[in-house]
């Protein structure tokens, strides 16, 4: 059984000035006399545990004994004491209050607070600051329970779970969180009239059931290893019911509890003081504000106006971070920048001309140009170097104006035309990327005319409506979830409409394997199929730029899973006073 670990945000503490040496029986480095050669993936973990260890230390949990013991083990000898060690922990350790305010640039006068209505990352963020989910994706990418305290299959069979939920957790409306609420929160993504990005996951249970107040047991169609990774979704959070209906969707049970919601625009928290997790939620206050333009957000930060701004545009990151009292962070991630197509529609419904289209961009120009570097390549597929089971080995598609025009006359269309819409709200450089594509197209002979499209309204008015368009994700935790919300033959957010008969039936049975290698494979086979009959242009991974105020405080690990640390920052960071 997965019991809840303790899950403290704490801050990186500044080890500078503190003398470390690493003995030969710590595995992590060699000595060699007075030089010491560290393998740096060792050398990460140890510090990792060694920062984690004086954030316990500075908090309290273990006592001063504890912490030299604990050290040595780790076989670090410091050249100071360990009380000046805690002390500089204690200065970085997280603070309560103040406000923290937040801009991203994604938002739509179409949002709205149903989490079956998710449609944008401003949207996201909102869900996953003042909700709560069954479980969490933990900064370092595994999985911990949340509003459950524990889960496991039941008789080792993954198409049955049982979730043990936490006692005397409370909805901001002061109800308790039941079973009841469980069930009636997750049956409201079902249905054929249904648009919500998770009906394709909600739809492979059977049955729900309870067994008391507390304790959830999922029957699922098929077996599903990854099952709970599914449940972390912000559109799955939890919200009050009544006679098996959702009664209210503002009072949820994080972190935060909303105080005013302007959609698109802003929403204003406050601290929820009854928070089940109490060592998450340190500002008082926080706002969550839309500016859609790059430039205006970097001056909005800089100006002092806002204390942390997400999509910072990769051209303009080295300068801003020169700007007094401001640091950039740049987080590795599973984002990728897309450009759909849809299959059903013609030109795109022809393999050839979708394979063009996958030949007529040079992806390296566009990384170098776009994002300077910050990212890597794609390679028609959505699964990262980050991913547990990415197909290193399949080959990278390269810029070749020559196989265009294969493929095109192939398809009796040697003289394509096609409109690309894209919109700065999206991402920064979005615009620029697909004037970039049309450039490079025009050496296969294709003729791509770009189409800015207003920032408003973007995904209820372009996406998943146009024949081609950008959009982007942020990756997903798992290959299934990855593959299923964006891939699979029946879900809402198929963004290509694309329909694969062997894909579908791969992807079904990858997801019952528990046999690592025989998944591993059937997962090199999923990517494959998407990279090479799919209907998308995936043509870069890109890092997650964020810049902040040297008033706020930053953990140890920042998660890449989504923008905005996980979308967790409001709950995770801190004002530092």
């Amino acid at each position: 059984m997965i019991t809840q670990a303790e899950n403290l945000k704490f801050g990186r503490p500044n080890t500078g000035g503190v003398a470390i040496k690493i003995t030969e029986k710590s595995g992590a480095a060699a000595s060699i006399g007075n030089v010491e050669t560290v393998n740096s993936t060792d050398w990460e973990e140890t510090m990792s545990k060694f920062e984690d260890l004086q954030r316990s230390f500075a908090q309290g949990r273990i006592d001063r004994r504890e912490f030299i013991i604990r050290s040595s083990a780790m076989g670090l000898l410091f050249a100071v004491p360990a009380g000046l060690v805690a002390e500089q922990a204690r200065a970085d350790a997280p603070k309560r209050g103040g406000h923290m305010r937040v801009a991203t640039v994604q938002g739509s006068t179409t949002d709205k607070l149903d989490p079956t209505q998710l449609t944008s990352g401003f949207t996201n963020f909102t869900f996953y600051s003042t909700m709560s989910q069954l479980t969490e994706v933990a900064p370092d990418g595994n999985l911990i329970p949340l509003l459950a305290e524990s889960y496991e299959p039941i008789d080792n069979n993954p198409a049955k779970w049982l979730f043990t939920l936490r006692k005397g957790v409370e909805f901001h409306n002061g109800k308790t969180v039941t079973a009841d609420d469980v069930i009636a929160s997750i049956s409201r993504h079902t249905g054929k009239d249904s648009a919500s990005a998770m009906k394709s996951f909600v739809e492979q249970i059977e049955t729900m059931s309870k067994d008391g107040d507390d304790k959830v047991i999922f029957h699922l169609k098929s077996p599903s290893v990854d099952w709970p990774f599914v449940l972390s979704a912000s559109a799955l959070s939890i919200l009050p019911s009544k006679d098996g209906k959702v009664t209210e969707f503002d009072k949820g049970s994080g972190a935060y509890m909303i105080e005013d919601f302007n959609p698109g625009v802003s929403i204003k928290l406050k601290r929820n003081p009854n928070h089940f997790m109490p060592n998450a939620g340190y500002a008082d206050t926080a706002e969550l504000l839309v500016i859609a333009d790059a430039t205006a957000r970097q001056n909005a930060l800089v100006t002092g106006s806002v204390d942390v701004i997400g999509d910072v545009e990769a051209k303009t990151a080295h300068l801003l971070a020169k700007s007094p009292g401001v640091t950039v962070s740049d987080v590795t991630s599973t984002q990728h920048y897309t450009f759909p197509m849809r299959t059903d529609l013609a030109p795109f419904d022809n393999l050839d001309v979708r394979l063009a289209l996958k030949y007529a961009i040079d992806r390296e120009k566009v990384l170098e140009t776009i994002l300077r570097g910050r990212g890597a390549l794609g390679n028609d597929h959505p699964i990262s170097p980050a991913n547990r089971f990415y197909a290193g080995d399949l080959e990278q598609r390269q810029y070749d104006p020559d196989k265009a025009k294969f493929h095109l006359k192939k398809a009796g269309m040697e003289n394509l035309k096609v409109e690309l819409t894209a919109s700065d709200g999206l991402y920064s450089g979005a615009v620029d990327t697909v004037v970039l594509f049309a450039e490079h197209a025009k050496k296969a002979g294709i003729e791509i005319k770009p189409k800015r499209a207003p920032d408003d309204g973007y995904w209820s008015d372009v996406w998943l409506k146009h024949p081609w368009c950008a959009s982007y994700w942020s990756g997903r935790p798992t290959e299934d979830w990855m593959f299923t919300q964006g891939y699979s033959a029946d879900s809402n957010w198929n963004e290509t409409y694309w329909k694969n008969d062997r894909f579908n039936a791969v992807l079904k049975q990858a997801r019952a394997e528990l046999d690592d290698n025989k998944r591993r494979e059937m997962y090199r086979e999923l990517q494959m199929l998407v990279r090479d009959d799919g209907g998308s242009v995936i043509h870069l991974f890109a890092n997650h730029i964020s810049a902040h105020s040297d008033k706020v405080g930053q953990p140890a690990k920042v998660a890449g899973n989504w923008e905005f640390d996980g979308y967790k920052l409001i709950e995770r960071w801190w004002m530092k006073g």
